[in-house]
């Protein structure tokens, strides 16, 4: 099966998800918040998603982000529509700045890098690459 990641925001939630190997982290694309479910409902089963990784904010100190407070009943839907597949957490600290990074490496024009959906996908990719180091 193949790891889907999630990099959750409150508009937009970036999905990234690896090979069959679990070797590489592929962007998929950006989903409305308001809709996700109906994505990974599709999405999960027919792809053979058998592990989901969250993002994780932290600050600096390694405490909780504020935005963990939107994360958490979203945590508790995910794990409620998806039973058996195990849901694990990963720091995504410094995520969103590396996207943008990423983006002014490879040399996307400035209307790009304003594209927030682009960089809610990278940072939903840099999330599980830097989660298959772990595993």
């Amino acid at each position: 099966g193949k790891i889907l990641a999630i990099d959750y925001g409150e508009k937009r939630i970036g999905l990234a998800v690896t090979d069959d190997m679990k070797m590489i982290a592929f962007g998929l694309t950006t989903v409305n918040t308001s809709e996700i479910f109906t994505y990974l409902s599709d999405y999960i089963p027919r792809e053979n998603v058998d592990t989901i990784v969250v993002g994780e904010p932290k600050q600096m100190n390694n405490t909780a982000s504020e935005s963990e407070v939107h994360i958490a009943p979203f945590l508790v839907k995910l794990a409620e529509a998806f039973p058996k597949i195990p849901i694990k957490r990963h720091d995504e600290r410094f995520t969103s700045k590396m996207a943008f990074q990423t983006m002014l490496d490879s040399g996307l024009k400035k209307k790009q890098r304003k594209n927030k959906a682009l960089i809610d996908e990278i940072s939903a990719t840099i999330i599980l690459q830097d989660f298959l180091k772990t595993v």
